[in-house]
């Protein structure tokens, strides 16, 4: 039978085994929410870069730039990290470089050693769910955390995914339990459950409260975003 893990943090990748594993990358507040989103808007592709002068290059070059650090949009770049930003029909058919704290850098650390990326969020859960049903492959969910350490929201991301394939997958190491028991604690008022955390208390003194309103919420879209080269793309 499949597997399915959970790892918390992106400095804790190196414990985890990747050889026959798709990584499900998650950071709900807000890198694959806004990944998810420009996606299902029509945005043609989303290339992710871990650094900000990587990110420079490919604007320079033509692609729309969207760069994040500390929550907060970066000088000189098209676009920031807010989902609601990736909503614009003018990026319809267009591609997107994109550099993010926590979210883009994770799909650089999984990238050399991952059968497939995938990305995650509550927004296209469903759709992953059904996607990875169909997969021959375990399942290992990236968590970016922030800066190194765990945080809340992606965590309740990983149990919620856990808990939808908990039929088709083994949920063996404990961090996939807590997970799991995490979500089934607070699946019923999801933004209640994360109101004190660390993230959401830093986008509130930024003034970002819709976009966690937003980002919490379950099956809005059908796109499952696959890494193919260098890019993200709609799965077909």
């Amino acid at each position: 039978m499949k597997q399915l893990d959970v790892c918390l943090t992106p400095d804790l990748l190196h414990l985890h085994k990747l050889d026959n594993c798709i990584v499900v990358v998650a950071d709900i507040f807000r890198a694959t929410s806004c990944m998810v989103t420009g996606l299902a808007y029509g945005v043609k592709s989303i290339t992710p870069v871990a650094t900000i002068e990587e990110c420079k290059l490919l604007q320079e070059k033509g692609y729309i730039a969207a760069a994040e650090r500390n929550a907060q949009m970066v000088e000189g770049f098209d676009l920031g990290n807010s989902p609601f930003s990736f909503m614009n029909e003018r990026f319809i058919g267009a591609n997107i470089a994109m550099t993010t704290t926590n979210g883009t850098l994770s799909i650089a650390k999984a990238r050399p050693l991952a059968v497939k990326i995938l990305v995650g969020a509550f927004l296209n859960l469903g759709s992953l769910a059904n996607q990875l049903r169909s997969e021959p492959y375990d399942v290992l969910v990236l968590c970016a955390g922030w800066k190194g350490r765990p945080n809340l929201e992606d965590t309740l991301f990983a149990g919620a995914l856990a808990d939808a394939l908990k039929n088709e997958y083994m949920l063996l190491e404990d961090s996939t339990i807590m997970a799991q028991r995490m979500y089934q604690q607070g699946k019923d008022n999801l933004l209640s459950y994360v109101a004190n955390s660390s993230h959401v208390r830093r986008l509130q003194r930024l003034g970002i409260q819709k976009d966690i309103s937003y980002s919490l919420q379950t099956d809005l879209y059908d796109v499952v975003p696959v890494l193919r080269g260098n890019s993200l793309v709609a799965m077909n």
